[in-house]
């Protein structure tokens, strides 16, 4: 039987029926994973011998030959996808556990997991409007309103989404280095010598993005800062002079809204000002500490981030949204697609007149951004470094849908009440010594395991007894981080939304235990 057309037999598919089969099955793999971390249960109380669903700690090359990975010539079909996925989630971290209090990002939520197999459905490319305008109008209407929380509130204010807060401070740079000094963006430095500076408790890839842009980490200057770790204005203002004085060019300045390990939030009014009169870019990472624009009670923290040329915010952290979602905010994106923008006609097609296009061919066409959408560019890709763009967006978009402003609202300030919770509770025991602010100024909490309440000076004892006692709370149903200190490694816990306060309350008392425990001898 042929269908008429060249004799070729007619082939049906089925790939709905194929999908809802595999669908159905690896289902029947998640809900328990997932239930598993929600038991009280898993958290033991500080106790011996508590069963912890958190994760199995296996040495790597113990874990590669527990886990059997193989990439096979024939395919195994069904059951060899599901033997492998449940080993997966059998190994894997399990960050839907509180007891995970360990990175800046922990589990998603169910309108997470929808907005993963939403995407993967569709499987869009965010390049050009032609092939996903769905995804490019709620990409540009959410990142509109991202800025507007931040009082970026001209026509051309939007946002963007990157892929990664890394990706979002490295465009940031290059957006002002090419937008500051044009003829860069084709003919290169030409001998100047670019300088940018960052506080010293900032994040590492903003010396990683000079780096890339062949600028050199040397010359990623690192501001001072204050007793409460944020960035010194005056200290600003004197590296900027000195950097002028011995042949630098200055040209961009990164402030941090809630740094990696205590939280900090800089003097955003005073930088802008120096940035201003000396004209810089004024950067904002607000990877971590951003969403608490979401909290009437912790907005202010962000004072002065509506003066910000770009700001860098991380829905998948605070908020979460499923890995990755990160958006990069302009007070004006004509400049991004002026840094950005190049020919590439095999994408960036010729507007009609009605949809489509490039900001250069829209403002052709008589837009003039006064819209709900601001910027009038709708190919997306000539507005940033990369080509291929997946729709993360949308992750937001739909849990914001879901749990609207004030859902997320109130979900942070629950959190930032259980970290400030978690602060008294070491603050008031006599074998921890606290190091974060009480309250601490985001959902870290740093201390140290410090018998008779002061850990000591010896930074070898400190930095034992921390990695030890750190190994150790993984089979009490905990996972949390450390860092580097002037009196050697200290716990650096993170609160997420789903953390309660039985959960800080049972790790504390963990800790007390395992440390008075542990013979510190031991190596």
């Amino acid at each position: 039987m042929t269908n008429g057309c060249n004799g070729h037999a007619k082939q049906n598919l089925d790939r709905a029926t194929e999908v809802d089969d595999l669908l159905t099955s690896v289902k029947s793999l998640i809900i328990p994973f997932i239930a598993r971390a929600d038991h009280e249960d898993s958290l033991s109380l500080g106790g011996d011998g508590g069963v912890s669903p958190l994760v199995e700690r296996y040495k790597p090359q113990e874990l590669t030959n527990l886990l059997g990975f193989q990439l096979p010539q024939e395919g195994k079909g069904k059951d060899g996808l599901l033997s492998i996925v449940e080993r997966i989630l059998h190994y894997s971290v399990n960050t839907w556990d509180r007891g995970f209090m360990h990175k800046l990002s922990a589990s998603t939520n169910a309108v997470g997991l929808v907005s993963e197999l939403v995407l993967s459905v569709l499987n869009a490319n965010l390049h050009v409007y032609e092939v996903s305008p769905v995804l490019t109008t709620i990409e540009k209407k959410t990142g509109r309103a991202l800025a507007l929380l931040f009082n970026l509130v001209g026509p051309y204010a939007g946002g963007l989404t990157m892929p990664g807060g890394s990706a979002s401070n490295t465009t940031a740079l290059v957006i002002a280095r090419n937008e500051l000094f044009p003829k860069t963006k084709s003919e290169g430095y030409g001998g100047k010598k670019f300088v940018l500076f960052a506080s010293a408790h900032g994040h590492y890839s903003l010396e990683k993005a000079a780096q890339v842009c062949g600028l050199g980490s040397s010359n990623a200057w690192l501001v001072p800062v204050d007793s409460h770790c944020r960035m010194i204005a005056s200290e600003l203002e004197r590296l900027i002079r000195k950097a002028r004085e011995e042949g630098f060019t200055p040209f961009f300045v990164s402030a941090s809204a809630g740094t990696t390990v205590m939280g900090a939030f800089d003097p955003f009014l005073e930088i802008a000002k120096i940035c201003r009169r000396e004209k810089l870019w004024f950067h904002i990472d607000a990877s971590w500490g951003g969403p608490v624009v979401f909290s009437a009670k912790q907005k202010h923290k962000l004072r002065g981030s509506e003066f910000a040329d770009s700001v860098t915010i991380n829905p998948h952290k605070m908020m979460g949204v499923p890995l990755t979602c990160s958006f990069l905010l302009g007070a004006d994106l004509r400049r991004f697609w002026r840094a950005n923008t190049l020919p590439a006609g095999y994408l960036f097609h010729e507007n009609n007149g009605e949809d489509g296009g490039t900001f250069e061919t829209g403002i052709a066409n008589g837009c003039n951004g006064e819209t709900d959408f601001g910027i009038d560019c709708w190919d997306l890709a000539d507005l940033t470094l990369q080509c291929g763009r997946r729709g993360d967006a949308l992750k937001l978009a739909l849990g914001w849908i879901y749990y609207g402003s004030s859902g997320y609202g109130a979900q942070i300030d629950r959190a930032f009440d259980t970290a400030a919770h978690f602060a008294s509770l070491v603050a008031t025991n006599g074998d921890l010594e606290l190091l974060s602010e009480n309250p601490p100024p985001c959902l870290q909490v740093c201390f140290y395991f410090a018998p008779g309440g002061h850990a000591g000076e010896d930074e070898s004892v400190n930095t034992r007894r921390t990695k030890q006692i750190a190994r150790e709370l993984v089979k009490q149903g905990f996972m949390v981080d450390f860092a580097p200190g002037e009196r050697g490694l200290f716990f650096r816990a993170v609160v997420h939304l789903v953390t309660t306060g039985a959960t800080v309350e049972a790790l504390v008392k963990a800790v007390v235990h395992i440390g008075k425990k542990i013979n510190f001898t031991e190596s």
